[in-house]
C-alpha cells in the first residue's frame, strides 16, 4: 500500500494533478481495511486498489472533477442497496471512502510521511473529513519526538492517543465555542514486523523474498561471510554476518517478530532455538528433517529448555503443501505465519461454512472446523 504514496509523492514533484481514494469505514467482514487506498493521476494512472471492482472504476470516474476543483467527498459504497445500475459492492456489505485532491495540504504531509515509513518509523496521519474551517486538513503524528515532522496541534490529544496504539479509524472531536465539531480520520502506519532468518541458503532466499513480500522489515543473519552476502539477498533489508544467537541477543523482539531458523545444524540451532523460544517473538519456525528435529529436541532439553517452551517451536516449519522447491517451501512457511497472526486454520475454505473474512468468534470456530476435516 506504500506505492500508493509514494505515487502520490512522485506526481506532487512532477507537478501533477491527482487524487488519492482511502477506506475510512467499512462493514464487519469486509476484505479491506481502513486506510485501504488508491490513487489516481490526472493522466489516468492508476495505483493501488479499494476493491477491485466497480468501485475502482467510479472512483477513477470522478478523479477528473475531483482534481479540477471538485474539493474532498465522502462516499458510501453499499452493497446491500439493490440497484445494479450503481456502483455496489457485489459481496455486500458496505465502504465509506474518502476520496481528495492532491492539493496544498496533502502535498505538504508527503514528504515526510515518506520518509517516516522508508525508515520504519510508527507515524500517524490525521486528516479532517468534516467540520475544517481552513485549508489545512491533515497533520502528522510522529512516534519519534526527534523526527523533522510537525506535531499535532494540542486540541488533537484524542488523536495522539490513538497514534499511541496504531490505531486506524474515525474520530469524532466534539466542538468548542468558538471552533466546529470535527470528523477526523487517524490513520496510522505502524512499523513493519520484522522476520528474522538464519541461514544464508537457497531456502533461505526464497523465504525473504516472501517475507519482503509480506510487509515484513527482513533479516538475514549467517555467521558465514562467504555465503551472508547482499547480493546473494537481495530482498533481505539487512544481511548481518555473525553467530545467530549474538545477534538475537542484541536485536530487539516483541510479539510481532518472527523467527525462522534454517540451518538444521546443531551448533548454531541450539544456542539461538534456545533464546527464541524464551523471547516474545510470535512466531519460531525451524527448519529440518523429522530426524533432525528429533535430535534437536533432545539437545534443547539438555540445556534446560522446557516442555512449555518446546511446545512455542513450530518444527518442521511450515504447513503440509507437498512443497519440494525452495520456493514452494517458502510458501509452505508463510502459509503457517499468516494462518498463525491472522487466527486461520489452515483448512481448505471450501471444507468451511463461514465467512471467508472474519475475526473473533469466528476466527476459531474455523479453527475447530479445522479438526472435524484432520487439518
Amino acid at each position: 500500500m506504500n506505492a500508493v504514496w509514494e505515487a502520490a509523492l512522485a506526481w506532487s514533484r512532477a507537478g501533477c494533478g491527482a487524487v488519492v481514494a482511502r477506506v475510512v469505514d467499512s462493514s464487519s467482514g469486509r476484505p479491506r481495511a481502513s486506510g485501504t487506498a488508491l490513487a489516481v493521476s490526472e493522466s489516468g494512472q492508476v495505483v493501488g486498489s479499494i476493491s477491485g471492482g466497480c468501485v475502482d472504476g467510479d472512483i477513477c470516474a470522478r478523479a477528473h472533477a475531483v482534481i479540477h476543483g471538485g474539493g474532498p467527498e465522502e462516499l458510501r459504497y453499499d452493497g446491500a442497496e439493490g440497484d445494479l445500475s450503481s456502483p455496489g459492492l457485489p459481496c455486500g456489505g458496505w465502504l465509506d471512502v474518502f476520496i481528495e485532491p492532491l492539493d496544498k495540504s496533502l502535498r505538504a504531509v508527503l514528504a515526510p510521511l515518506l520518509a517516516a515509513i522508508r525508515r520504519g518509523y510508527p507515524v500517524t496521519l490525521a486528516t479532517v473529513l468534516s467540520g475544517a474551517e481552513h485549508a489545512v486538513r491533515h497533520t502528522l503524528i510522529p512516534a519519534h519526538a526527534g523526527d523533522t515532522i510537525p506535531a499535532a496541534d494540542a486540541s488533537l490529544d484524542r488523536v495522539r492517543a490513538l497514534a499511541d496504539t496504531s490505531t486506524t479509524r474515525i474520530l469524532d472531536i466534539p466542538g468548542t465555542d468558538t471552533a466546529r465539531d470535527l470528523r477526523v480520520f487517524v490513520h496510522s502506519f505502524p512499523a513493519p514486523p520484522r522476520m528474522l532468518v538464519f541461514g544464508a541458503d537457497d531456502f533461505a532466499a526464497a523465504l525473504t523474498r516472501i517475507g519482503r513480500f509480506l510487509g515484513y522489515r527482513v533479516t538475514l543473519c549467517d555467521a558465514r561471510p562467504a555465503f551472508a552476502t547482499a547480493s546473494r539477498f537481495p530482498a533481505a533489508h539487512e544481511v548481518v554476518v555473525r553467530w545467530p544467537h549474538e545477534y538475537l541477543a542484541a536485536t530487539p523482539v516483541t510479539e510481532s517478530t518472527v523467527i525462522c531458523v534454517l540451518t538444521h545444524d546443531a551448533k548454531f540451532d541450539v544456542p539461538l532455538l534456545a533464546a527464541a523460544l524464551r523471547s516474545e517473538a510470535g512466531y519460531v519456525g525451524a527448519m529440518g528433517s523429522r530426524r533432525t528435529h528429533a535430535d534437536r529436541v533432545r539437545r534443547l532439553r539438555e540445556v534446560g529448555v522446557t516442555e512449555a517452551e518446546l511446545g512455542r517451536l513450530a518444527a518442521p516449519t511450515g504447513l503440509d503443501l507437498g512443497a519440494d522447491t525452495p520456493e514452494e517451501t517458502a510458501v509452505s512457511i508463510a502459509a503457517e505465519i499468516v494462518a498463525q497472526r491472522r487466527n486461520g486454520s489452515g483448512a481448505r475454505l471450501r471444507d468451511l461454512d463461514m465467512p471467508i473474512h472474519r475475526t473473533g468468534a469466528a476466527a476459531e470456530s474455523a479453527r475447530c472446523a479445522a479438526l472435524r476435516f484432520g487439518t
